[in-house]
């Protein structure tokens, strides 16, 4: 899966963009989850510049996006959320790719990890 969602992709921004295209062909959205204990509807799966790819969630009128490394998936999961899985793990290998874990993770320049980058 994650070869067909990174073919003709050259350097990780390219990789980053072609996982968008293919998530947003094939995860089912809208869909509902819980995010932090409260019912959210996932309208879209989007790219953000300095976040990367993104759910873009809605409660009411508030909208989050919440990076798709971190969104909880419902039981049972959207169609397609194979694909997310697939990210999830090409993202954990990737050492530029942005995580919302803990704010301490960011883009490795000249081999050193940069805070918040």
């Amino acid at each position: 899966m994650i070869a067909e969602a990174l073919v003709d992709a050259y350097g990780e921004d390219e990789e980053l963009v072609g996982f968008h295209a293919v998530l947003s062909d094939r995860v089912t959205v809208p869909f509902t989850t819980e995010v932090l204990g409260v019912d959210v509807i996932v309208e879209e799966i989007d790219l953000r510049p300095g976040s990367g790819v993104v759910a873009i969630c809605r409660r009411g009128r508030i909208l989050q996006p919440i990076g798709l490394r971190d969104l909880p998936l419902p039981d049972p999961p959207p169609e397609g959320a194979e694909w997310i899985e697939a990210f999830r793990h090409w993202a954990l290998w990737s050492p530029s790719v942005k995580s919302t874990h803990d704010g301490a993770v960011g883009r490795h320049r000249g081999g050193m990890r940069i805070r918040g980058a």
